[in-house]
């Protein structure tokens, strides 16, 4: 709609010639108004070029009204309103080519060319120390809906998860499983305070001790606790990929840690550093320079100990993302690691690369709640319900698109209860009710007429909805562009609002059959787009429920 009415006015200032073209002359905006009596569309093109072209906004506005072209019959009425914006009604000619267009258009509604851009996408990424909680849930819904989108719109995008598999996690994890080791063959000093307490320990530990026998309590302790790290790692592994697997969660790249240490890149990018003189030394330490970069203090990478901070693999890990020729890189992280985003940016800049080629998005824990009641959750006491035992109870459709209902920087209240109930009530159901009862209809309808005449598509309620519908392309576009998945879950649930009110108001297999076959052709392409918009978000299109 935007795009053809912007053609229109941009024709009749040209039929105008007023003067030459001028680097605002496409700056003006169509947008749909506030207030619906004001028309389908709305522009502000005269008050944008008002200047420019020597005229007062509202004779302006007046000039382009006449000097427009509409061969087609697409707009029924425009006027002038305030201090010279220009209000667009549209005709039902225009809705009637619009559905057509998309009925045409098809399975590839809203998909857009290759733009030849690589996205490096890296999402979850949860230490291998623990279940996968719900928390975990919502970021991997977010970073795997928003692939599905970037993709769709023409982007080229690697889904990374990056396994923290070295550090004092790790440690912790390896001294977790031993104390428990050191319990099932008798000990009774008190369990650390500190440390993992989960079922999952007791049940890591059966297992090494089944395995490799009570003898691994004979090794020294350090090298107890290095294998009984490793062990742990991979077992906990090995479920997260299967709980992201059955979440349909899937990666091209699993990255491990280690690598960035046994490959040197550490040490690499640790010179690098230093070669561009953003390295100093203080109190035996090695510091980074990162405030002249924006962040807010200077930043530690090695130790005095000679140990290697956090921050320093990270370094590293991200330079060799840009060396595997990654025009952008979205992170999508936890809401605890706010103050790691602008040191990040600091050291991509130290890099060489610019600031706005990282995006970071912070997701906002998730309140779990059953029965009214709020679910703890701790990944070291164990109180916590994982995304497994989440899924077992709820779905995968339900947690995924309940996950997406709002935006990531929001908390979001996951109710146990509600996800299972077949209601209104329950978002995903709503939606996903819309492609079933169409399937119902269409299974009923009457066989159609050689010709459809899509003009008879004249109720307010069926305009509204193809409004809705012809606005999917431009939000699958705004949803890629600001890297937020939750408009489309918004707008799911918008276009089912508008489809159950249609259905309630009026009946789609009537006497009239020209009329029915028109109808049936616009709940068909309800159905087309409500399937498009949850197979992105990585939900189900049920055919009946």
């Amino acid at each position: 709609m935007k795009k053809m009415l912007k053609k229109k006015i941009n024709l009749a200032l040209t039929n105008l010639n007023l003067a030459p073209p001028t680097p605002d002359r496409n700056n003006f905006t169509v947008e749909e108004p506030r207030d619906r009596e004001h028309g389908h569309l709305a522009t502000n093109a005269a008050l944008v070029l008002a200047k420019s072209l020597g005229r007062k906004p509202r004779e302006l506005a007046e000039l382009i009204i006449k000097n427009l072209t509409d061969p087609e019959g697409y707009i029924e009425k425009a006027e002038v309103a305030g201090p010279g914006f220009i209000n667009f009604t549209l005709s039902l000619k225009w809705w009637a080519w619009a559905l057509a267009d998309l009925l045409r258009t098809g399975p590839a509604y809203g998909r857009a060319a290759a733009r030849g851009q690589k996205i490096m996408l890296e999402f979850v990424s949860a230490n291998p120390t623990g279940p996968l909680h719900v928390g975990h849930g919502r970021g991997a819904a977010i970073g795997d809906a928003l692939a599905r989108i970037l993709n769709w719109v023409g982007y080229e995008v690697s889904r990374e998860y990056y396994i923290n598999d070295t550090g004092r996690q790790m440690r912790i994890l390896g001294e977790s499983v031993l104390a428990r080791l050191q319990e099932l063959q008798g000990s009774t000093e008190p369990f650390p305070e500190d440390h993992y307490r989960g079922t999952y320990i007791m049940e890591l530990a059966q297992k090494v001790l089944a395995e490799k026998g009570p003898e691994i309590l004979d090794l020294p302790k350090d090298e107890a606790v290095t294998y009984l790290a490793d062990f742990a790692g991979d077992q906990i592994l090995v479920s997260i990929k299967n709980d992201l697997a059955t979440f349909k969660v899937e990666y091209q790249t699993w990255f491990s840690e280690k690598s960035l240490h046994r490959e040197g890149q550490v040490e690499k990018v640790l010179s690098f550093l230093k070669e561009k003189n953003h390295l100093y030394e203080q109190d035996d330490a090695l510091w980074f320079n990162t405030e002249p970069f924006g962040d807010d203090k200077n930043r530690v990478l090695v130790k005095s100990s000679g140990e290697r901070t956090y921050f320093a693999t990270d370094i590293a890990y991200h330079w060799n993302k840009f060396q595997r020729g990654f025009s952008e890189l979205v992170n999508v992280l936890g809401a605890d690691h706010h103050g790691y985003v602008p040191r990040l940016k600091a050291a991509t800049t130290a890099l060489g690369n610019n600031p706005s080629s990282i995006t970071v998005l912070l997701v906002q824990f998730v309140n779990l709640v059953r029965d009214g009641q709020p679910v703890a959750m701790s990944t070291r006491t164990g109180e916590f319900i994982t995304l497994k035992e989440v899924l077992n109870e709820v779905g995968v459709d339900a947690a995924r698109f309940i996950f997406l209902t709002r935006s990531p920087d929001t908390p979001l209240e996951f109710d146990l209860n509600l996800a299972r109930t077949q209601t209104r009530d329950n978002p995903v159901y709503y939606v996903q009710y819309v492609g079933a009862r169409i399937e119902s209809i269409l299974k009923n309808a009457p066989p159609a007429p050689v010709e459809t005449n899509l003009l008879l598509l004249a109720q307010p309620e069926e305009s509204n909805l193809i409004k809705h519908l012809t606005n999917f392309p431009e939000l699958i576009e705004i949803a890629a562009t600001r890297r937020e998945p939750h408009l489309l879950a918004t707008y799911l649930t918008v276009l089912a609002r508008l489809f159950h009110h249609y259905y309630s108001q009026h009946h789609v297999i009537v006497p009239n059959l020209a009329l029915a076959a028109a109808r049936l052709e616009l709940i068909r392409a309800v159905r087309l787009v409500v399937h498009l918009g949850l197979n992105l978000l990585g939900v189900s299109s049920p055919d009946q429920m």
